[in-house]
């Protein structure tokens, strides 16, 4: 996983999930391969089509790096810099390193995917973040990550998210649910 990777992460933890009182996030340590828990096969090219991911809108270089990038699974390191204590865990729930960082202020405006309650109590545990390989454009200027959002009592959601750069610094262009699960 190349470290300049790890920012784009980070800045995808900080503005959609981060709250002032979360305390700490549990990562998944190995890199997703899909695009929805429950498509079948590897990933293609009609996977997009298929989930309606950005209606197509997606520049097709980079929807084909994310195809050649994902087909099999990373593993994620301790370069995760989003200013709260994160956790590994691996897909059967064993978890592994604790990196424990000083605290970063979070944006306060920033809008959140998923809220664990009501809007007066945010979680203080972000309860499993899975992510798939980072996916550029070929002059960079465009970046694509998938995210999963999954919780123990087995609700969660799936996001696209397309990033963009502009004069060096990247940003959120777009993001979209791709999936969402709620228990009875």
């Amino acid at each position: 996983m190349p470290p300049q990777d790890y920012p784009l992460y980070d800045l995808i933890v900080d503005e959609k999930f981060l709250t002032p009182e979360t305390k700490l996030v549990l990562l998944e340590r190995d890199t997703l391969t899909r695009l929805h828990p429950e498509q079948q096969g590897a990933l293609r090219l009609e996977t997009f089509q298929e989930y309606e991911i950005f209606d197509g809108r997606l520049p097709i270089d980079l929807v084909r790096d994310f195809l050649f990038k994902n087909q099999t699974p990373s593993k994620l390191e301790g370069h995760f810099g989003f200013g709260v204590r994160y956790r590994f865990v691996s897909g059967n729930g064993t978890e592994q390193q604790e990196t424990s960082l000083a605290p970063m202020p979070v944006s306060r405006g920033a809008l959140r995917f998923l809220q664990e309650g009501p809007l007066d109590e945010p979680p203080t545990i972000i309860d499993r973040l899975s992510f798939s390989r980072v996916a550029y454009s070929f002059g960079r200027e465009h970046a694509f990550i998938y995210v999963e959002y999954n919780r123990p009592d087995g609700s969660g959601a799936g996001f696209a998210v397309w990033l963009r750069s502009a004069g060096g610094r990247w940003g959120i262009f777009d993001s979209e649910l791709v999936w969402a699960a709620q228990t009875r």
